[in-house]
């Protein structure tokens, strides 16, 4: 089995590794700014000084961060991946980034006789702990042929959609997506318990009709029962869908509901909730309602 090394064990992150160790791979991580969860370590995960460390000691190298400036510091920065590299490795990026930064990554790393796949995910922390991950992968058949094993012991469906670039082009449609089914949750929610409904039974009887939706069983529950603690944060899905309406303006169309939602987000984290699950855009809905879903009219 080749060797792995994972950079970024966050929320998400870190019950991913946990599933390669499972599976028996070797794991390893930088342990040279933040010491790996200790979890992880008695489950068998190796610390090394770097990432230029990490990248040695390994065959495929996957990063998981939060956004484009930390992927290229990973990658390029002073003691980054790129300094420990050989020829025949492979990087795996399945953070969520610039679709266009995401080419030029590819490129200077396959310079240097590596492979690249862009690999972003769906499925947030549940997904993550359940090894159901999407993943969405940009890049060669051959490259995603070797890797895919390793992509089977942390997400189910999971498909090539092209070269390099297009997995995080389809990751920014994912949650475009996800973004404005959170939004319509909200709404229904906000105006059933406004009407006098009792949310948590309607959200069950929307759950047996055509407006069922993995969004409607578990973020409308987080809404019903205020669960906010972060599987995906506010900060994140704005980053997002900055990088939808980015794309959108460079494109020359116009997305207008992901602007809308976009304002939704803004507005909670203007409020403090940038730290929150996104789940808790419902509160920007009911702060112009002026009616919390689990009240009653």
């Amino acid at each position: 089995m080749e060797t792995i090394g994972f950079i970024g064990l966050g929320i998400m992150g870190a019950p991913m590794a946990g599933h390669l160790l499972d599976a028996g791979y070797g794991v390893f991580a930088s342990g040279h700014r933040r010491a790996p969860p200790q979890w992880l370590v008695e489950k068998g995960l190796r610390t090394v000084s770097g990432h230029h460390a990490v990248a040695r000691a390994a065959d495929i190298v996957i990063t998981m961060v939060p956004d484009t400036p930390q992927v290229a510091e990973v990658l390029f920065g002073q003691n980054g991946v790129a300094g420990g590299l050989s020829k025949g490795k492979l990087v795996i990026d399945m953070s969520s980034i610039s679709p266009i930064e995401t080419k030029e990554f590819a490129r200077k790393i396959n310079a240097l006789g590596c492979d690249y796949l862009d690999a972003p995910v769906s499925g947030g922390e549940v997904g993550a702990k359940a090894a159901s991950l999407t993943i969405m992968v940009g890049g060669p058949q051959a490259v995603f042929d070797r890797a895919r094993p390793v992509f089977e012991k942390m997400g189910k469906n999971i498909t090539l959609v092209g070269d390099n670039g297009v997995g995080q082009i389809t990751k920014v449609a994912n949650q475009i997506v996800v973004a404005l089914t959170i939004e319509a949750v909200g709404e229904a929610l906000v105006f059933a318990s406004k009407a006098g409904a009792d949310p948590a039974k309607v959200r069950q009887a929307l759950m047996g009709g055509l407006a069922a939706s993995r969004i409607l069983e578990v973020h409308g529950e987080r809404m019903i029962n205020r669960t906010f603690s972060p599987g995906f944060r506010i900060e994140l899905h704005q980053k997002d869908l900055n990088l939808a309406l980015q794309g959108a303006k460079s494109l020359g169309i116009s997305l207008p509901n992901t602007a809308m939602t976009q304002e939704l987000f803004n507005s909670c984290a203007a409020n403090g909730g940038a730290d929150e699950d996104h789940s808790a855009l419902v509160k920007a809905l009911e702060r112009m309602a002026g009616h919390d879903v689990g009240s009653r009219q």
